[in-house]
Order: structure tokens, then C-alpha cells, then sequence
């Protein structure tokens, strides 16, 4: 039994975040009946901001719940992106200039 097209997505995620070493903290919250239907796949704390991921596959689109979430975090000013193999880039280039946010501003109290 293979991996998932969106099972892929999500490793590729995972492997990015990994990428950014310490300054990167995230987990994936239980689902299956444990977690909060339509919590989105990663939640990440990285350089002092907050960033929710909902991966999805091919032509595959969010649910009305998750589509919720997102916007809650947002409101909450928060990121919510919504990543496929196809835009792979945005988390990359998020990430890339926050990075440069805080390193700009290492004197920035961010805890």
C-alpha cells in the first residue's frame, strides 16, 4: 500500500519544515475522533509567528470547517495557507522572510 498524493504533500511539508532546524517548532494534531474536526494538518510556531497548514492534493479543496478554521486563525492574526505540490513555493518564500524578520531583529523580545 503506497503513500497518498496527499500523504506525499505532507511529507514534503514536514521536510521543509525540518529544514529550518530549532527556530521551527510544529506538530501535527490527532484526528480520527481525538482532535477538533477541521484543525488544520501542521501547526507551526516559526520565529515568533504563528502558521497553520492544510495540505491538500491535486484539485482537492478545504471543507467549509476547515475553510472556518483558517479564517479564525487568521482573524486571530495568525497565517493559515492551504498547500499542494503545486504552490510548495509560498510556504518556502513564508518562511524564508520571516526568517529574515527575525534575524534582522534579533533584539526583538519574541517569547
Amino acid at each position: 500500500m503506497g503513500e497518498t498524493p496527499e500523504g506525499k504533500v505532507k511529507k514534503r511539508v514536514k521536510e521543509m519544515l525540518r529544514n529550518f532546524g530549532d527556530d521551527v517548532y510544529w506538530c501535527m494534531p490527532a484526528t480520527g475522533g481525538y482532535g477538533g474536526s477541521g484543525t488544520p494538518d501542521i501547526l507551526v510556531c516559526a520565529f515568533g509567528k504563528f502558521l497553520a497548514i492544510e495540505c491538500k492534493a491535486g484539485n482537492n479543496t478545504t471543507t467549509a470547517l476547515q475553510d472556518s478554521h483558517l479564517a479564525h486563525i487568521r482573524d486571530a492574526h495568525g497565517t493559515g495557507l492551504i498547500i499542494n505540490e503545486h504552490n510548495m513555493d509560498v510556504l518556502a518564500v513564508t518562511l524564508a522572510a520571516w526568517k529574515g524578520e527575525y534575524e534582522r531583529d534579533a533584539s526583538k523580545p519574541w517569547a
